[in-house]
C-alpha cells in the first residue's frame, strides 16, 4: 500500500480553507450555472475571490435567477469578436487573476489557448495533462485517472510524462509514491496491442533508471486494477493490485470514457485540474455538478500555494 493514501475530499478542501487569502479566479465564459454555483460556494468557504468573464447580460442574468447578484465578484464584459480565455490568460498574465477555470467553451476553444507558446504557459519541457480525481463507490481510496482531455494518442515520452503529473497531482491529497497503473485490455504484451507493449517498456525504463516517484505497473486490465479477489481468481502476483492511486490510460477515448461512466453511471465523485502549466487550471465540463467545480477549484487553491506557482508571480 502507498505510505499515505486519501479516502475522500475533505483533506484538499481543509487544505485550501486554511489558506491566508481567496485566491482569484478568472472563470472565462462565466454563464454555466453549476460552475457559479460551486465558485461561490468556494468564496463561501473563503478560499476563492470570483472573476466573471463573458457576455454581460447572460452572466447577469444568470446570477439573477441562481440569487448570487449581491455576492462579491469582478464581472469583465466581453464582446463576442474577443476569445474570453485569452481575455483571462492575460489577466492573470498581467497579475490581475491567479487561476485560470473553463467556463461555457467547447473544450477545444479552452485548449487552444492555454496550449499556445505564445503564451509561455508551460512549466518547463515537460507536458500539460489533465489528471482527473476520483472517489468511486465502494471503493476505498481516491483515484486519478489520466490523460482524459489533451494526448489523443501519447508516445511512451508522454506516456512519462502523464505519469510525471500524475504524482505531482496526488500530492494535492497528500498521496506520496503512489501505486500506478498502466491500463490495457490484457495483463501480458502482444505486439497486436502497441500500448501492451509500450507499457512493458514503461515499467522496464521505471525500474532501470526511475523517472517517476512511483511504483508503476503494467500492462494491467481494469478488474486487476480494482480487485484483490480479480488478481486471486487469475493467478496474477501484483501486489498493488486492488490499492492503486492512479490509472494512466493508452489513449484520449478510453480515459474519458472511462471518467464519463464512472461519473454518471457509477456516481463517482471528483474534480479535474490541469497539470504542468505555470498556472492552476481548473477544467470542469458544463455538465459537472457544483461539487466538481468547488472541488476542482479547492485543487487549485492548493496548487497556488506551491513554489513554483509563487515564484512565476
Amino acid at each position: 500500500m502507498s505510505e499515505n493514501f486519501a479516502t475522500d475530499f475533505d483533506v484538499i478542501v481543509d487544505r485550501a480553507m486554511a489558506l491566508d487569502k481567496p485566491i482569484r479566479v478568472v472563470i472565462a465564459g462565466a454563464d454555466v450555472e453549476n460552475i457559479l454555483l460551486g465558485a461561490f460556494d468556494a468564496q463561501a468557504s473563503g478560499f476563492v475571490y470570483p472573476i466573471l468573464v463573458g457576455n454581460q447580460k447572460k452572466i447577469w442574468d444568470m446570477l439573477d435567477r441562481l440569487g448570487l447578484k449581491d455576492r462579491e465578484f469582478d464581472l469583465q464584459a466581453v464582446s463576442s469578436d474577443i476569445n474570453v480565455v485569452q481575455f483571462a490568460i492575460d489577466m492573470i498574465l498581467a497579475g490581475e487573476a491567479d487561476v485560470l477555470m473553463r467556463g461555457n467553451t467547447q473544450t477545444r476553444d479552452f485548449l487552444m489557448p492555454v496550449l499556445n507558446k505564445s503564451n509561455h504557459l508551460l512549466d518547463g519541457e515537460g507536458l500539460m495533462t489533465h489528471v482527473v480525481m476520483l472517489k468511486i463507490p465502494d471503493c476505498e481510496k481516491i483515484t486519478a485517472i489520466s490523460d482524459v482531455t489533451i494526448l489523443v494518442r501519447p508516445s511512451i515520452e508522454q506516456r512519462k510524462e502523464i505519469i510525471k503529473n500524475m504524482v505531482r497531482a496526488l500530492k494535492l491529497i497528500n498521496v506520496e509514491h503512489p501505486n500506478i497503473a498502466l491500463l490495457s485490455l490484457v495483463e501480458k504484451p502482444s505486439f497486436h496491442m502497441k500500448d501492451t507493449v509500450e507499457a512493458q517498456t514503461l515499467v522496464l525504463h521505471q525500474n532501470e533508471e526511475p523517472f517517476a516517484d512511483c511504483n508503476l505497473v503494467g500492462p494491467i486490465p481494469w478488474d486487476l486494477i480494482v480487485s484483490k479477489e480479480a488478481a486471486r481468481l487469475k493467478k496474477y502476483d501484483c501486489e498493488y493490485c486492488g490499492e492503486f492511486d492512479g490509472i494512466v490510460a493508452p489513449d484520449l477515448m478510453s480515459g474519458n470514457l472511462m471518467i464519463k461512466v464512472l461519473e454518471m453511471n457509477a456516481r463517482a465523485n471528483s474534480f479535474g485540474v490541469i497539470v504542468g502549466a505555470k498556472i492552476p487550471i481548473a477544467i470542469t465540463s458544463r455538465s459537472d455538478s457544483k461539487e466538481q467545480a468547488y472541488l476542482s477549484l479547492a485543487a487549485c487553491a492548493v496548487m497556488s500555494t506551491m513554489p513554483k506557482y509563487k515564484d512565476w508571480k
